[in-house]
């Protein structure tokens, strides 16, 4: 380990980041804010992720770059304003380190919270959260789910409220009534899909769900949307409970997902690359044309 070059190399950094938010930097750099940032860090992560994911060292470098760029901007512009330097920023991250491995460091404030040898992760664990209730003061006034952000996004929220959920032991303790509930959830949907096909097509259906008093739009009726919006709370339990699965084989929902959107973007873009190449084209009368050409980009591994 190098820590002189590491001191170095980040110094490099923040003085570069310092000449682009300068007077006569780059016009763009100077343009932004915290918030205009927020999508560009998202979206460097998940493509930091995919080349860890991918196991390409060479890709990963660069994209994990990416990441530091934007942590490192946005903490500088708070800098800029006032706020706080990038210099607490990496203080206060050391500090909580130190914090919350007192099994390491034998000078950390965390000390007072050791139950004995610390030697597994799941006890590591268990340990930051009790730091982090007595001694960073952090614990829930209402539920242990208001540790989870509401401005999550929904995939992740559900599967980080699962995991608090399930560290009070509200879980279940093997695989097969995991299972069972996505079967079940998916047997519901179609029930509830079933039950707004019927209303849709004249047919009487009873439910136990109560009618809004007018319809969602004027091409609609109370009913339907009431069928509609029942149909679309069994979606979202059969989506909770596939993520629930996804958990339970330690599976992220949003890695996972990030992944398909990106097979996807490959897939249908080779499709629609060579449908134009041979000019036929793209619409529900050359489907056939289309599958050929998805399972060819499939074969080729895209």
């Amino acid at each position: 380990m190098n820590t002189t070059e590491t001191v170095d190399a980040y110094r490099r950094l923040y003085e570069i980041i310092g000449t682009l938010r300068a007077p006569g930097g780059c016009p763009w750099d100077r343009e932004q804010t915290p918030l205009s940032m927020r999508r560009d860090l998202i979206e460097e992560t998940f493509e930091a992720v995919d080349a860890i994911t991918t196991s390409d060292p060479p890709h990963a470098k660069e994209e994990l770059g990416d990441v530091m760029l934007n942590a490192s901007l946005i903490a500088y512009m708070f800098e800029q304003n006032g706020d706080f330097t990038v210099a607490d920023v990496l203080n206060d991250l050391s500090d909580k380190l130190i914090r919350r491995h007192p099994h390491v460091f034998p000078q950390s404030d965390g000390s007072s919270c050791m139950k004995g040898e610390v030697k597994t992760s799941g006890q590591v664990i268990n340990q930051w959260d009790t730091i982090k209730e007595t001694i960073e003061g952090r614990k829930s006034e209402k539920t242990i789910l208001d540790e989870v952000p509401g401005g999550f996004p929904p995939l992740l929220r559900a599967y980080k409220m699962q995991k608090k959920a399930a560290k009070l032991g509200f879980d279940w303790q093997t695989m097969e009534p995991v299972r069972a509930a996505v079967y079940e959830e998916l047997h519901e949907t179609e029930q509830a899909e079933d039950d707004l096909n019927a209303i849709l097509h004249g047919q009487a259906v009873h439910t136990a769900e109560s009618v809004p008093a007018a319809p969602l739009s004027e091409h609609s009726s109370a009913e339907a949307d009431t069928a509609q919006l029942h149909l679309e709370e069994e979606f979202g339990d059969l989506l909770f409970a596939v993520i629930n699965y996804m958990r339970h084989l330690g599976i992220d929902p949003e890695t996972a997902m990030d992944r398909v959107n990106r097979k996807f973007y490959r897939r249908f873009t080779y499709v629609e690359q060579h449908m134009n190449d041979k000019g036929v084209p793209m619409d529900k009368n050359h489907l056939t044309e289309e599958e050929l050409l998805w399972n060819e980009a499939k074969e080729k591994g895209l």
